[in-house]
């Protein structure tokens, strides 16, 4: 009688006032598709949108069709409200203006 080996997967989502963790169990071969919708965050949040949310498994991007391993945690992410990298050009810019008549005795 063969056994069907079941991973078990954490699936996460965190708002800025609010962390969801949910444990699921799922049969080997089960992708980040199978994890999310076995967890039943899709119903919790049905402001997610797997088409324009991006995923991933401990940190790295994957895509929904992504096997699972055990233990492997999947995590939805939330879209930026601002590009990281313009953020960073905006404080250097504004750092240079600040320098430039910062160190002048008058």
């Amino acid at each position: 009688m063969a056994t069907t080996e079941l991973l078990t997967i954490e699936v996460v989502y965190a708002l800025p006032e609010q962390q969801t963790l949910l444990t699921v169990k799922l049969p080997a071969g089960s992708t980040v598709a199978q994890a999310i919708e076995q967890s039943g965050l899709l119903t919790r949040h049905p402001e997610l949108d797997l088409s324009q949310h991006k995923v991933g498994v401990f940190a790295k991007v994957a895509a929904l069709d992504t096997v699972l391993r055990e233990h492997d945690r999947v995590e939805i992410y939330r879209p930026l409200l601002a590009d990281p990298k313009e953020v960073r050009r905006r404080r250097a810019a504004e750092g240079k203006v600040m320098r430039k008549g910062g160190g002048e005795a008058g």
